[in-house]
């Protein structure tokens, strides 16, 4: 049934006493429409809507706003229609209640940023620390998790049975709801239709919209307690990226109770079966024109969504492809160094070089190893050769020392021409020539012939020769040549 705005006036006259229209303008009724709206200014300049319901359905809902309104509109930041009169109608009931200021919102052209963005998620934010108790005494429907989505697998079977829903849609949704993990959640205070139509807002610079500021929210007839993510459904539909991230970042930081992780995943799951609901209640009120509608877009959904599915499917094969690329290149070259360090001569005089383990499969060869063992190595080679040069050079010294600072006493002489002479002359020189004994002279005492020296005589020159020779002490802090006399049968060393 369609009413005029005149009679919408008339029935908002006899609801609110004192109330005396001067103007009046209608709303435009959509396809699906559960309700007409008529604005009314009265005498005394005030300004007024009415809301009358279409259907009984719709009826039955509106009797619940009043007593609503009383308990939540005190509780919140943003004024909601406080209703102040009802009049009868064939449907059930209309509603008056003073009109709410501000400008519908289009999320389609939100800003991003802290400005009106924030401004949206704080109000979501506080409509859902609303004390469910109210809603409860207010006799709005309560779901809990588990029978929240027994509601949406019922509404689905009978999406299902009507043949509009594309069969890809379904099984989505149903992997989704089947899903039990995604569906944890603390149930709160629902809006039920957040969207930029029911949420007004003015603004300081009518030319720029990052200067709004949310004044109210209207259409609290679907209010209730169940899923917090059913109210972001619009939100995450029509909003851009950046300015839905200012939105949740907003909600995040005013809520009582941290989101859970599921939060924005249920709404867009909420969002994308928000057009089974609404063909649902066409279906039901027979109005073919709308039924058409609601089906090809749920065609053109099915269709996106299979193409960004698609779409993601080829990035993620890309990057598995790139990252499969990556080791296998890492791993080529890994296998061309070890081949080029196996192809090099081996050097048999070459210092041991440490065992390094190889790099594994994936992984990029660790060439700095090699590289400190061969420095380590020539520094080993270099070390071991300075100090045979040390050695030869300190030997060296040594042997210069002895023969400088400790010179040897000259033994015994070989006879000269004369000697030899007078020996073959002797008598009974038909023997060898003997050799005279040490510190015996020519012109010896009584001529006599020099005598073979013996073997005690010889150990006793070489005792003497062993304590006439210098000993030079190489210790390190030694001072000076030190020599050494040790007495015949003394082993000790001296002090």
């Amino acid at each position: 049934m369609t009413r005029s705005p005149l009679f919408l006036a008339a029935l908002a006259s006899s609801a609110v006493p004192g109330l005396d229209p001067a103007t009046v303008a209608g709303v435009p009724v959509r396809a699906g429409d559960p309700y007409e709206v008529a604005r009314i200014t009265d005498s005394q300049d005030r300004r007024w809507v009415i809301k009358a319901p279409r259907t009984q359905a719709a009826g039955a809902t509106l009797e619940g706003i009043t007593s609503l309104s009383t308990l939540v509109g005190r509780r919140l930041d943003v004024a909601i229609p406080m209703v102040r009169g009802h009049v009868v109608v064939p449907e059930g009931r209309a509603v008056v209640y003073p009109r709410v200021p501000g400008r519908p919102l289009r999320f389609a052209r939100l800003p991003a940023g802290p400005g009106l963005a924030g401004e949206v998620g704080r109000v979501l934010a506080h409509i859902h620390n609303v004390d469910i108790a109210l809603l409860e005494e207010a006799d709005r429907p309560v779901y809990d998790a588990q029978s929240h989505r027994s509601r949406r697998l019922a509404e689905l079977d009978r999406a299902a049975a009507t043949g509009h829903v594309p069969t890809g849609l379904l099984a989505r949704w149903e992997r989704s709801l089947e899903d039990v993990s995604l569906w944890r959640f603390a149930p709160t205070a629902v809006h039920g239709t957040f969207t930029g139509d029911n949420v007004l807002a003015v603004f300081d610079d009518e030319s720029d919209a990052a200067t709004g500021h949310v004044r109210g929210v209207l259409a609290w007839e679907q209010s209730r307690v169940a899923d917090p993510a059913d109210d972001l459904a619009a939100l995450v539909a029509e909003a851009p990226a950046p300015a839905l991230d200012a939105v949740l970042e907003a909600y995040a930081q005013s809520r009582l109770e941290r989101p859970d992780a599921n939060f924005v995943t249920r709404g867009r799951l909420a969002a994308e079966m928000s057009g089974v609901t609404r063909l649902l209640a066409a279906l039901a009120a027979g109005e073919q024109a709308l039924v058409e509608r609601l089906t090809d877009e749920l065609r053109s959904l099915d269709e996106r969504i299979y193409a960004e599915e698609e779409a993601r499917a080829r990035e993620v094969s890309a990057q598995r492809a790139r990252a499969e690329a990556d080791r296998a290149r890492r791993q080529t070259e890994a296998d061309q160094h070890a081949a080029a360090r196996q192809a090099l001569p081996e050097d048999a005089t070459a210092p041991h070089k440490p065992f390094l383990p190889r790099a594994r499969a994936g992984e990029p060869a660790d060439h700095s190893a090699d590289h400190r063992a061969d420095h380590r190595a020539d520094h080993r080679v270099d070390d071991r050769a300075d100090h045979r040069a040390d050695d030869r050079a300190r030997g060296q010294a040594r042997d210069e020392a002895t023969t400088i600072l400790a010179p040897r006493r000259p033994g015994p002489q070989p006879p000269d021409a004369a000697t030899l002479a007078a020996a073959d002359g002797a008598p009974g020189g038909d023997g060898p020539p003997s050799v005279p004994d040490r510190g015996s002279t020519a012109g010896g005492d009584g001529g006599a012939a020099a005598q073979p020296a013996s073997a005690e005589t010889r150990e006793r020159d070489a005792d003497a020769d062993d304590g006439e020779s210098g000993v030079l002490d190489l210790h390190e802090g030694a001072s000076a040549f030190v020599p050494v006399k040790p007495s015949r049968g003394d082993t000790s060393k001296p002090a």
